[in-house]
């Protein structure tokens, strides 16, 4: 049992609230420096760490071979792979200060238990500019907690923060819900790193629409908006569009929430991509996969019912990391419409007038190969293989939201702004203010980028506030 007088008695320096990825980067380098830390996670032992225990790996400036990672990703290629999938909504200050600051990090991520490994052949093809967790986001989560654990960071679980206590423009305390007590944790800074608002369903039918209803939450179920909400109406300015997240395609048969990374689907490069009625509806092959995987929750999202379905032959069955879920099977391309819910008829419609805008060429799995369609609309701009070697393969489709964008601003010290200026000791860091570097679209592994630059800042700035 937790023992909340010894917690509510604690003089503490930093409170962090937040228990994944950016939380225990900011934990850890506070107690590093000396402060006395008390994280609190909302979810129980077992489900601790959001979302970065769904998480494969980490995008990683750097300017030769380091650790796992290939070759060169310097700072202005990643930033125009940044700007092409935000369409420009970006804090070019601060995405810049993300971008560079990586390059330390990942020396950083490795002596505080973080392995490593090559990428998979099919995962994204990222050798070069991202690197891969060994054991994945789980392992890299568990590491932190042992790491912060022998720096006595005091750890509690089942923290449900309500309310942040900020007078005057200065924290106070946070008053939270813990195995069913009330507690009131007082300190002398506080590091805000709780999430989205994802996983409250009415929030997000209320920015999205009805539509919302029927999306899936990828991600944990425990990140809904309360203390950015909190925030949020104490006066803290806000940043990002509550439309905006990263939403990715994945399994229509994926649970509600917490269905994690391998309920995602990578085949739509080599697939044509149908609405229920069998008709195509957006470039499959308009870029590699992982400038392009984040836009296709919304996509679907738009369609009728929010579904789609992926069709694919057994030529590109291999040439992706298969789903948990095993594919739709059939004989035929009518047969596999009606076995997925859709007219077979109108199905094999839509792959005759694909297979017969495709024209001869060299097809890459893993680069642009700029084998294209002729004359089709939407076109297929790479990957346009005929979909005619059976037996053929079916996935549904269904908008899968891992987080929002709406969020808390920050300056580059990672401290929360008011509508009255700068508050004294308030930083926030992952997730919460995301969307100051993410107004649009999503970047593979750019998510655990943020969280830890800003983690490890939020940390450092709060223990130095407090000495």
């Amino acid at each position: 049992m937790t023992d909340l007088t010894d917690l509510t008695a604690t003089d503490w320096d930093v409170v962090v609230v937040g228990g994944g990825n950016a939380a225990l980067c900011a934990a850890i380098e506070a107690a590093e420096r000396g402060a006395r830390v008390v994280l609190l996670e909302g979810a129980p032992k077992p489900y601790r760490g959001g979302n970065s225990r769904h998480t494969r790996n980490f995008r990683c400036m750097h300017g030769g071979p380091l650790s796992v990672l290939t070759d060169t990703y310097g700072e202005d290629e990643y930033f125009d792979d940044l700007i092409r999938v935000t369409k420009g909504e970006t804090d070019e200050a601060l995405a810049r200060l993300t971008i560079r600051t990586s390059e330390a990090c990942l020396p950083w991520m490795e002596a505080h238990g973080v392995r490593f490994q090559p990428s998979l052949s099919g995962t994204l093809s990222l050798s070069r500019t991202n690197a891969f967790f060994l054991g994945g986001g789980k392992a890299l989560v568990n590491a932190y907690y042992n790491t912060a654990e022998d720096l006595r960071v005091r750890v509690i679980y089942e923290a449900q923060v309500r309310h942040v206590d900020i007078r005057d423009g200065h924290f106070r305390a946070v008053e939270a819900e813990i195995a069913g007590s009330p507690v009131r944790i007082e300190g002398r800074a506080v590091v805000l790193a709780s999430g989205g608002f994802q996983a409250d369903i009415d929030w997000l039918a209320r920015a999205w629409g009805p539509a919302a209803r029927n999306f899936l939450i990828r991600g944990t179920p425990y990140n809904r908006g309360v203390v950015l909400k909190d925030m949020l109406d104490q006066g803290a300015e806000s940043v990002g569009d509550p439309t905006q997240c990263h939403a990715v395609a994945i399994d229509g048969r994926a649970p509600k929430y917490d269905g994690g990374i391998v309920t995602r689907l990578d085949c739509v490069p080599f697939s044509i991509v149908v609405n229920k009625d069998g008709a195509r509806f957006y470039d499959e092959g308009e870029d590699v996969w992982p400038k392009r995987y984040a836009i296709w929750g919304r996509l679907v999202a738009a369609q009728p019912d929010q579904v789609a379905y992926a069709i694919i032959d057994s030529q590109s069955i291999n040439d992706f990391m298969p789903s948990v879920y095993p594919p739709v099977v059939a004989d035929t391309i009518k047969g596999l419409g009606q076995q997925l819910g859709i007219s077979g008829t109108k199905l094999r419609e839509t792959v005759d007038a694909f297979n017969a805008a495709c024209r001869p060429g060299r097809f890459h799995a893993t680069e642009l190969d700029g084998l294209a369609t002729e004359g089709l609309t939407p076109p297929k701009t790479n990957w346009a293989r005929p979909i005619e070697k059976g037996p053929f393969y079916g996935y549904s489709l269904r908008p899968g939201v891992t987080f929002t964008y709406l969020g808390l601003k920050v300056d580059e010290t990672a401290r929360v702004t008011g509508t009255g200026g700068r508050y004294d000791n308030v930083w926030a860091a992952g997730e919460i203010m995301a969307g100051s570097i993410l107004g649009q679209g999503y970047l593979a592994g750019f998510g655990m980028t943020i969280g830890t630059v800003f983690g490890r800042i939020a940390g450092q700035e709060a223990a130095a506030h407090v000495a």
